[in-house]
């Protein structure tokens, strides 16, 4: 009958990280400007290194702003809100990103909505002013663009990043068009949801289901919902998870590992 693959847009298709943590900073500057007075390019460099590191604790753009912050304030004491900084270190946000988070958002008095906002909007002025440089900000992974092409399946994007941007990054940087109706962005529900209404589609009825993730907390979270048994599950190894969450998904039935190179493979 054939195969329908939704796919996770940053960290499986697209390495996004280089733009989103630039737009964190710049969103974060907007935001609490006087937190950057004094702040050299050098610094800068090192957040946005560090952001590389830590990204795979990232399930929404929104909270490299908080993140970028974190680290600032991890390296000048003088601008010190928050009560988890003391002690901190990349690991430990990496470990405990998902109890951090809510004490510095109530500490630095932040709520999500309006830094979802303010993220997009950065963005957008980003793209209008200079569509070159964000674009080149990102890059897909090799041979992605490729399989994505001359995919023989059904394929549906399904991510927490704004549809917008992923269709645009589609469309300038891989040369692929999909329907914005394929694309699952950012406020279309939980990614649980969207799979739910998926296979509930009389179209997709008896196609074989694939669900190509590189967030384990995710796929986990697929796997309590017993409706969702029929979909395959992978991990892609390329994309932003860790060596510990690697382990532990190899440890876990229901998913597979994937190597990016058999995944164009698979598409193709």
């Amino acid at each position: 009958m054939g195969d329908l693959y939704a796919l996770d847009f940053d960290g499986i298709l697209c390495d996004s990280c280089g733009e989103s943590s630039l737009s964190a900073v710049k969103a974060a500057k907007v935001r609490w400007p006087g937190l950057f007075d004094g702040v050299d390019s050098k610094l800068e460099d090192w957040i946005v290194d560090q952001m590389f590191i830590i990204r795979p604790v990232v399930e929404t753009g929104y909270e490299n702003l908080l993140l970028v912050r974190l680290l600032l304030e991890m390296r000048l004491p003088s601008i010190r809100k928050s009560s988890v900084v003391e002690g901190l270190t990349i690991e430990g946000i990496l470990e405990n990103w998902s109890k951090l988070k809510p004490v510095i958002m109530e500490e630095w008095d932040e709520k999500r909505e309006p830094l979802v906002d303010l993220f997009g909007k950065v963005r957008d002025e980003w793209m209008e002013d200079d569509l070159a440089t964000w674009i080149d900000a990102n890059r897909f992974y090799p041979g992605v663009a490729d399989a994505l092409k001359f995919a023989s399946s059904k394929v549906y994007i399904v991510t927490t990043k704004q549809g917008r941007f992923a269709e645009a990054l589609l469309r300038e940087l891989a040369g692929v068009t999909i329907p914005s109706e394929r694309i699952y962005g950012l406020g279309t529900g939980p990614k649980v949801e969207v799979l739910k209404q998926l296979q509930k589609q009389s179209e997709h009825q008896g196609l074989t289901l694939h669900f190509v993730e590189d967030r384990l907390a995710t796929l986990k979270n697929v796997i309590k919902e017993p409706e969702l048994d029929g979909w395959n599950l992978y991990l892609g190894k390329w994309g932003y998870n860790t060596q510990k969450e690697r382990e532990e998904a190899a440890g876990i039935s229901r998913i597979q590992l994937l190597e990016l190179s058999d995944f164009s493979k698979k598409l193709k």
